[in-house]
């Protein structure tokens, strides 16, 4: 599998599981020029941006922890252009979305919610 393949899984994983906790999803991979949002949904009034990071093995480090200074300065920016063209959203929380594949070949979701940076 390569690594296209596997974030895309992550975001299928992390969508499917927005969606059982009670989350809308409004965008995947939404772009405004260079920049990117993997997932846009909301749940009870809340425009949740939320990054997946997906690793098939913690060799290098936890997905989580591949989330640079400069992709959260992205996102931020990314975000004012959402509500740019979405004003409607006034209240918005960032989360991460961490995938690992685990030994047994399952995959391990973490799902850290309202990330400050």
């Amino acid at each position: 599998m390569n690594n296209k393949d596997t974030g895309f899984l992550g975001e299928n994983i992390t969508a499917q599981y927005l969606t059982q906790n009670g989350f809308e999803i409004l965008h995947r991979n939404w772009r405004y020029k260079h920049l990117e949002i993997d997932i846009i949904a909301f749940k009870d009034g809340i425009l949740h941006i939320v990054e997946v990071k997906t690793r098939t093995d913690n060799q290098f480090g936890f997905p989580e922890q591949a989330i640079t200074a400069k992709k959260m300065q992205f996102l931020k920016n990314a975000a004012a252009h959402y509500q740019y063209e979405y004003p409607q959203w006034k209240y918005i929380q960032f989360d991460v979305a961490a995938l690992l594949l685990t030994p047994s070949k399952e995959w391990d979701l973490l799902f850290i919610t309202d990330v400050y940076f």
